[in-house]
């Protein structure tokens, strides 16, 4: 691959999760995000892309929503569960995929808000469409994703260095 390979990130909060007496880490999806999970998994399935690494947190929520979504693709990627990306900031967020080896093209991050949302925000200089305005106004619900698109190696990935190609959430559709 080289520095001026196309990459695609697509950022993917976990799904509506419940709040019984356990730990926060280990809060189980809720019935709603039990049935957005597959939904989302079809959604990310319509985009096309074929995933060649999914990094996922390791929360109970996150490896739930993982769990019943890819179920849905057409095709199963690599799955790395990453404690990281759980309460992780934008900063430490970027860090972790400047780890990404470079034979990935595409890749899925299954973690937590407010950090996929901010990563968006940090990653999208530019944007498709009405994709930011819509990501701004609905504040990154559980279970949706964002696309960011960037050119060159995961070593080079920075704030303000992709395009926000599409924004998707079960509450708009």
């Amino acid at each position: 691959m080289s520095a001026d390979t196309p990459r695609r990130i697509v950022l993917l909060r976990h799904a509506k999760a419940d709040w019984p007496q356990v730990s926060d880490h280990d809060r189980p999806l809720a019935e709603r995000g039990r049935q957005d999970a597959p939904a989302v998994g079809l959604k990310l399935a319509e985009t096309g892309i074929t995933f060649d690494l999914a990094l996922c947190s390791t929360a109970t929520r996150t490896r739930e929503t993982w769990k019943l979504a890819v179920q849905e693709l057409p095709h199963r990627p690599k799955t790395s569960y990453e404690e990281r990306l759980y309460e992780a900031s934008p900063g430490e967020l970027i860090a972790l995929l400047n780890e990404t080896p470079d034979e990935v093209e595409n890749l899925l991050v299954i973690g937590h808000n407010p950090g996929m949302h901010a990563l968006a925000d940090a990653l999208s200089g530019r944007a498709e469409g009405d994709t930011l305005a819509r990501m701004s106004r609905t504040g990154f619900p559980t279970a949706a994703f964002a696309v960011v698109s960037f050119t060159g190696s995961w070593k080079s990935l920075e704030q303000g260095v992709g395009t926000l190609l599409d924004y998707w959430t079960p509450k708009e559709h």
